[in-house]
């Protein structure tokens, strides 16, 4: 089978070597051009195309051939007349049959097309999501490395709408936690829920709950209050999830204990582990125990963390990893040395303090600044003498 080679042709002729090399691999297509004009031709031939993928006659070089060929007719064209083209040319670069191990040249011909396009085409958005979700299938979204504050200035350019955005947002966060990029997906996801309004907030129940368990089983994630103050969240209130939540936001180890016994299904349900969920709990209640105390004996960390004696020390090591807390360890007094750590809701009270603490840097700086002044004039009168 001869190599395609599309190369500097004009754009009927370029259709045309396309058409006879597709009809040559035995594709269910004309050799002759379409009478209703390039459109359809683009149609017959992006179909057509799908033969290459499956024919033990082509490969992989001469794929990347014909579909840059392809996404060359493609480009001249009107950006009026180009959507259907494009959709097209996604759906049958993204559908793959269980197996393949094209992903890698999938992924570089959707990204062609995507920097081919002009930059503010809006079009670029259904490519990305394209992208995204071939990235997920093929376990490629490493190598599709997303950048959140990318995406945020393309979507600026684009001007798509509300509901666009929406499910490119929902596609990133889905690939995000399928690749364990939990910390980025709970970003994302905040995003998400952050596109609905007062008037549509109640349509965003699933992204509500789903935002909710990514953030309670991300292992990284402590601070939660936030999202009581999002209107989707709110209108969860009453809910199994939403009870959740507000246990990991302000309750206790106790309260989550009979919360899992009384919802065992439901919270396996989620996906979320009973395990993981313990140790978040424990890092939590130890974090407000932390707030308002100098020290913490041993006891009372065993006691209020349900804890055995022998894992006091290894459960204070992990709270330490997590940099939620900075402490050290008494083992001769049995005792832990609190130096400073996150609060665990940050409310009214919480700014108040740091607007207090805030008014006495900016109280002593002056201090500082009065007395640096005072200096240089003693300097200047002993010069002077």
């Amino acid at each position: 089978m001869s190599t395609p080679v599309f190369i500097d042709l004009p754009i009927p002729e370029q259709a045309q070597e396309l058409r006879s090399y597709l009809k040559s691999l035995s594709a269910d297509i004309s050799e002759e051009k379409a009478e209703a004009g390039i459109l359809t031709d683009l149609r017959h031939i992006i179909e057509a195309s799908n033969i290459c993928w499956n024919s033990k006659d082509v490969n992989d070089n001469d794929i990347e051939i014909v579909f840059n060929s392809v996404i060359s007719l493609i480009l001249v064209l009107p950006p009026e007349e180009m959507l259907e083209p494009v959709t097209h040319f996604c759906e049958k670069v993204v559908k793959s049959p269980q197996g393949d191990r094209r992903g890698s040249l999938r992924l570089k011909l959707l990204s062609n097309l995507f920097y081919g396009l002009e930059e503010r085409s809006p079009l670029r958005a259904d490519l990305y999501v394209s992208m995204v979700k071939l990235a997920q299938q093929a376990e490629l979204v490493p190598q599709l490395a997303i950048n959140i504050e990318q995406v945020k200035k393309w979507v600026s350019q684009w001007d798509i709408s509300t509901t666009k955005l929406q499910n490119l947002l929902r596609s990133v966060h889905d690939a995000l936690i399928d690749a364990g990029v939990s910390d980025k997906a709970t970003k994302v996801m905040i995003d998400l829920l952050g596109t609905y309004t007062e008037d549509n907030a109640s349509q965003a129940r699933d992204d509500a709950h789903r935002c909710i368990v990514t953030h309670l089983g991300d292992p990284n994630t402590f601070l939660m209050d936030h999202l009581l103050l999002l209107k989707p969240v709110k209108f969860l209130e009453g809910e199994l999830i939403h009870e959740l939540l507000t246990i990991f936001v302000s309750g206790k180890i106790s309260q989550y204990q009979q919360y899992y016994k009384n919802n065992t299904d439901f919270v396996k349900s989620l996906g979320l582990s009973h395990e993981q969920n313990l140790r978040k709990m424990r890092f939590l209640s130890f974090v407000q125990l932390a707030e308002d105390k100098k020290e913490i004996e041993y006891a009372v960390i065993q006691r209020e963390m349900q804890l055995e004696e022998a894992d006091i020390e290894d459960f204070i090591i992990d709270v330490l990893r997590t940099k939620s807390v900075r402490a050290k360890i008494d083992q001769l007094q049995k005792k832990v040395i609190i130096m400073s750590t996150i609060h665990r809701t940050f409310g009214r009270q919480q700014w108040q303090v740091l607007r207090q603490t805030l008014m006495q840097w900016r109280e002593n700086l002056s201090q500082v600044q009065t007395s640096l002044q005072q200096l240089d004039m003693i300097q200047q009168s002993q010069a002077q003498a």
